[in-house]
């Protein structure tokens, strides 16, 4: 009698524990509100900007600058960008770049090695605030 109740136990905590990654990119694609391709998954923040790859690129090295981080390498091409930084703690950031569309480019985010959701999301913010208005019709 025992054992089955702790293979129940430990079966229940092991699906916990694998669904807790799936949780964490609902949860942060119901937050997001209009971000598509949101997440926050594995200590890292992703996110699909509605913009090309030379104004996502300009705004994370805005960003970059207006969070006063130390950029250490900058490296671009036509498919992928990526930014290297790290802020007065001398935690590693890091944002990733990639090509989508000539309308879109996916955006990743991590701080640290293990990843810090509330750094990453002000990150994103200052990026969000230096990327283009949307077009209206």
């Amino acid at each position: 009698m025992k054992i089955k109740l702790l293979m129940t136990t430990f079966l229940s905590l092991f699906l916990v524990l694998m669904t807790n990654g799936c949780f964490l990119f609902v949860a942060g694609a119901l937050v997001a509100g209009g971000v598509a391709g949101y997440s926050y998954v594995n200590g890292e923040l992703t996110i699909t900007a509605g913009a090309t790859m030379n104004e996502a690129y300009s705004a994370s090295v805005a960003a970059m600058d207006d969070l006063q981080f130390t950029v250490t390498g900058k490296s671009k091409d036509a498919l992928e960008g990526q930014i290297t930084a790290r802020n007065a703690s001398n935690t590693a950031i890091s944002i990733k770049l990639k090509y989508v569309s000539n309308t879109a480019t996916e955006i990743r985010i991590r701080v640290g090695t293990f990843g810090d959701k509330t750094v990453s999301d002000m990150i994103l913010e200052k990026i969000k605030s230096h990327l283009p208005a949307p077009a209206t019709s």
